[in-house]
């Protein structure tokens, strides 16, 4: 069973990366992240975005104990390092795969579209969060087939105790059903957001996203330009001048698709043998490439192209593509009766290649906000103590290094008597008389990896003053 520690000495908090710690007191600002002012789509409701409820929301996204096997998370399917998606056609559940790929998440709140999941079959991103944990294949509390349905998982979670602390944190009291469930991941998710690109850079400095960037390169601009200009049709569909249009369906500069979007001609279901007709959802086109010019996994609601020229392909000449014909193409691929074909050349598919790479942030990819809070063993530790101690102050001590590995060296103890380390449950691991020292070193080698508090102590005015270190 995972770890909750309660620390007794004060309501001190950080959260470390890897680490397997969270501390309740200096929480990731979820909140109030900025967002450039051209952005306006929000699909948020009355569920508004809480560092309480989404620091909940992040643990309930990476573990494992939310699946039947133990085994599978939000995370397996949606991860940090491809923009919150799957590196593989079709994602792997706790008994079997996906039926489908798992779409990219990252700023899923800045959308028109509240639908969710590719046939939107999910009313709302709190509606969808939930699914997956319910899916008999995905994580299993299905109710089906003989397994157990999400009461299960509540009762199951009503006995880990770092979920008896986050739900009180977060909603007031440790009451644990569905509903808190989806609020808090659905706030995690909506908090997923990447507006650090080179676009924003350049959409900032312009009154409106038609003009010119000047951080683009002119094959970057020319890009842009095709992927916002409508098209000139001559006969049965066939682009004759102007852009490619993608922006009807894909609007900047959010670039998440339109309410009510039909199908783009790409119909084969994940097998390559079924057809899936109808209306498919598209994620927002903003890092589908990484920083490093790489797809962030195969594309399409079926990962059927591994390459963005597959998919510029596939727009040039939809009918050729399928090889089916489909009576569900949305009509904004069409002039009339005439499904559209683009007769792009080379140099126009390579700088609206080029363009799209320009979508890509930097900071979704390593912030610690949005990181697994599990260590490698899978456990987790919560830092939390009662709030009434307000006679301790910050020490003016200085220690270093922090944090540290074998030895702590402690400076600035004039007028200081006594030095205690505690561990974050209060207990005494080591202490020193230190009278008429500058400084003191203490081998720290033996203690396990976590947060530790340093007490300072004057027996002259009894004094405390404490200070916390971190033990790699």
């Amino acid at each position: 069973m995972r770890k909750l520690y309660l620390g007794a000495i004060l309501f001190c908090a950080i959260i470390l990366m890897g680490s397997g710690i969270i501390n309740l007191d200096m929480l990731h600002n979820y909140a109030n992240q900025e967002v450039p002012s051209y952005i306006t789509l929000d699909n948020t409701t009355d569920n508004h975005i809480t560092d309480e409820v989404a620091t909940l929301g992040r643990v309930l996204f990476y573990d494992t104990e939310l699946s039947l096997d133990n085994q599978t998370s939000c995370a397996s399917c949606h991860q940090q390092e491809v923009a919150f998606g799957d590196k593989n056609q079709v994602s792997v559940g706790s008994f079997g795969l996906t039926g489908r790929h798992s779409m990219r998440l990252v700023n899923s709140r800045f959308s028109a579209e509240s639908r969710f999941f590719w046939d939107e079959r999910a009313s709302s991103l709190e509606d969808q969060s939930s699914m997956p944990i319910q899916d008999h294949i995905e994580m299993g509390y299905s109710g089906q087939f003989g397994q157990p349905g999400i009461d299960a998982l509540i009762e199951k979670m009503e006995s880990i105790d770092y979920y008896n602390t986050l739900f009180e944190f977060a909603f007031g009291d440790n009451f644990i059903s569905e509903e808190r469930i989806q609020l808090a991941l659905a706030q995690f998710i909506r908090s997923i957001q990447s507006f650090d690109s080179r676009y924003d850079e350049g959409r900032a400095a312009v009154p409106n996203g038609n003009r010119p960037f000047s951080n683009f390169t002119n094959q970057e601009n020319r890009g842009k330009q095709l992927f916002l200009e409508a098209i000139e049709f001559g006969t049965e569909g066939n682009r004759i001048g102007g852009g490619i249009a993608c922006a009807q369906c894909h609007t900047p500069p959010e670039f998440s698709i339109n309410p009510n979007s039909r199908t783009n001609g790409v119909i084969l279901d994940a097998t390559g043998y079924g057809f899936d007709e109808g209306i498919i959802r598209s994620p927002s086109l903003r890092d589908v490439f990484n920083p490093a010019g790489e797809l962030n996994g195969p594309l399409m609601h079926n990962g059927l192209f591994s390459d963005m020229h597959q998919v510029l392909a596939h727009y040039n000449d939809i009918a050729e593509a399928t090889g089916n014909p489909n009576t569900f193409v949305d009509n904004r691929l069409k002039d009339g009766q005439f499904i559209q074909k683009l007769n792009m050349t080379d140099d126009e598919v390579n700088s609206v290649v080029a363009f799209l790479k320009t979508l890509t942030g930097s900071d979704l990819y390593t912030n610690e906000k949005w990181s697994n809070p599990f260590d490698a063993n899978g456990e987790l530790e919560i830092l939390f103590g009662p709030t009434d101690i307000q006679d301790l102050e910050q020490a003016n001590i200085r220690i270093s290094p922090n944090p540290v590995a074998d030895q702590i060296n402690i400076d600035n103890l004039d007028k200081l008597s006594q030095i205690n380390i505690l561990d974050i449950r209060g207990q005494l691991m080591i202490s020193h008389n230190i009278d008429n020292q500058s400084e003191a070193h203490f081998d720290v080698s033996r203690l396990k990896a976590g947060v530790y508090i340093i007490m300072a102590k004057s027996d002259t005015s009894n004094e405390i003053v404490t200070q916390k270190f971190i033990k790699l």
